[in-house]
């Protein structure tokens, strides 16, 4: 029969049992370990760089919802279990949490009984203020803002109003900057919030100081856009020598720089043309003059008593037409005189004139200086070794034919273009004399192991070094009991069979082909002798229940 598990523990002697007792219990601890740190709650950032204000705020509503939190180093943020990150984003900003240390036009809503005209004035100026704000930090590249508002009183009774001006300080993220276009859509968007500003009242300054809204037509320098319109022409060029070279040598096996010239100087002429005289028919009228006077003897008034006789129409002349002029007398009769008559006619035409007015353009290209590069090609000599090939002549000169008219060589214009061939250097690969245990992911990947891989290794010493050879010296009390057993009852049964039973220790050597050999009786003899020496302590429980007379189990 199979011995029980107390009896197996009851053989073990007391090193044998505190050995297996301090393995179970070693391996126990390891697994529930590394249970713990498998599940070591991961932390997620749930608000960073809070005002104390909404910082307390938070924390507070945390603490009311039963969610864990806790700072990074220095308290900068505020940090909940990753798998509740959104959940409590979603439940705080449905309390209006946080809030920011901005405050807008809600502020308009708290409004107390008994506020004066000046309180009000007030809420509404900070109200402005933080609705500007707002919309200013929206940019990307703006950390924090802060808008001052200089608003006067109006009021009727003054002949000459103050007019409103505004300052904004900004704070840019690291390596941001604000260019022309995000400076001036600040400034208008500050001066067309509040009425009647004018743009040049708007100050924009950073922080550390600088004023940014400087008047560019009283800034000295080169101007920033223009620099950068220099470079965009370069680089378009330079593109334009790769993307045709390229294709023919290779990549990596052609270097371009261009350098260009231009012209930013702003220039208006103005000509005025007058076309030659025309023949009258064709020409344009503009203004007519015509005077016409006659001088001679004035005819003589009739004269006489007035009457019918003296208001009667003067009779028709009688003077031939060629013949000297009559002047006609009261009586009807002419009479001759000197007569002369004057005739002025004055005619202006207009004038053509044509007024023509041209403005020069500005960023006109003056002169562009080419650079070019290219390696030797790669070819192969008499033996199969690779080897460097220059280019030839021809080559170079339909490439250099390729970049000039790439780039628009205008010799009036001094353009010029080098193109010229040579061995690149082969690039030397920097060598890592960092050891791999040094290395920034092998540390990163050996700490993330370190608790898994650890906790396995250590299960596995416990496991081979302490539990199982407890395990193995449990396992063989077992064996030798059965055995044991199993003796005592063939003896028994020996005894019933025989009235004298044989004894072992009596019967004499056995002889198997000539030679001896020990008989089971021996053998068995000399297992229990073994197991004497090797455990007394199951020998002599076995002796105990054979005395006591119980039956085995």
């Amino acid at each position: 029969m199979n011995p029980t598990l107390g009896q197996r523990l009851t053989a073990l002697d007391q090193g044998q049992r505190i050995r297996l007792a301090l393995g179970i219990a070693l391996f126990v601890a390891i697994a529930v370990v590394g249970l713990v740190m498998g599940r070591q709650t991961e932390w997620r950032v749930l608000y960073s760089n809070l005002a104390d204000k909404d910082g307390g705020a938070v924390i507070a509503q945390l603490t009311t919802l039963n969610v864990p939190y806790k700072y990074t180093e220095g308290g900068g943020a505020i940090m909940v279990p990753a798998e509740r990150v959104h959940d409590v984003r979603l439940k705080l900003a449905s309390q209006g949490l946080p809030k920011g240390a901005v405050s807008g036009f809600e502020m308009m809503e708290a409004n107390r009984f008994g506020m004066t005209q000046f309180q009000e004035r007030l809420t509404f100026q900070r109200g402005l203020e933080g609705e500007l704000t707002r919309s200013i930090q929206a940019l990307a590249s703006v950390a924090s803002a802060r808008v001052h508002l200089a608003l006067p009183n109006q009021n009727g009774f003054f002949r000459e109003q103050q007019k409103p001006s505004a300052s904004v300080l900004l704070s840019l993220h690291p390596g941001r900057a604000l260019d022309k276009n995000q400076l001036a859509g600040i400034v208008h968007l500050v001066a067309s919030s509040v009425p009647e500003m004018n743009p040049n009242a708007v100050s924009v300054l950073d922080d550390t100081g600088k004023l940014l809204s400087a008047n560019p037509e009283a800034a000295a320098g080169v101007d920033a856009e223009q620099l950068q319109y220099v470079q965009h022409i370069e680089q378009l060029y330079s593109r334009r020598i790769m993307d045709m070279l390229e294709p023919l040598v290779g990549k990596q096996n052609v270097k371009a720089q261009v350098t260009a010239e231009l012209d930013f100087s702003q220039t208006e002429s103005t000509t005025e043309s007058h076309r030659p005289n025309q023949s009258p028919d064709s020409s344009a009228v503009r203004s007519q003059q015509l005077v016409e006077s006659t001088n001679g003897t004035q005819a003589t008034p009739p004269a006489g008593v007035p009457g019918a006789t003296t208001n009667q129409p003067p009779a028709q002349a009688a003077a031939p037409i060629n013949g000297q002029p009559q002047t006609l007398a009261a009586n009807g009769q002419t009479s001759t005189a000197n007569n002369s008559s004057k005739k002025e006619s004055i005619v202006n035409y207009e004038v053509d004139k044509t007024i023509k007015v041209t403005k020069g353009a500005v960023g006109v290209i003056k002169r562009i200086t080419a650079a070019v590069v290219l390696n030797n090609q790669t070819g192969v000599d008499a033996k199969g070794v690779p080897t460097s090939v220059p280019l030839t002549e021809a080559q170079l000169e339909k490439m250099t034919a390729l970049v000039r008219e790439t780039v628009g060589f205008s010799q009036d214009r001094g353009d010029s273009v080098n193109l010229m061939n040579a061995p690149f250097a082969p690039e030397k690969v920097a060598a890592n004399d960092t050891p791999v245990w040094r290395q920034p992911e092998v540390q990163d990947l050996a700490r993330s192991l370190a608790w898994p891989l650890g906790t396995l290794g250590l299960a596995a010493l416990v496991l081979l070094g302490v539990v199982r050879p407890a395990m193995k010296a449990l396992n063989q009390p077992a064996q030798v009991i059965t055995e044991l057993e199993e003796s005592a009852d063939l003896a028994q049964l020996d005894a019933l069979e025989n009235d004298q039973p044989d004894r072992p220790q009596l019967s004499g050597p056995g002889t198997v082909n000539g030679t001896q050999e020990p008989t089971a009786a021996e053998l068995r003899l000399e297992d229990a002798r073994k197991l004497t020496r090797d455990n007394p302590a199951a020998v002599a429980n076995i002796v105990k229940t054979w005395i006591n007379g119980e039956a085995p189990a």
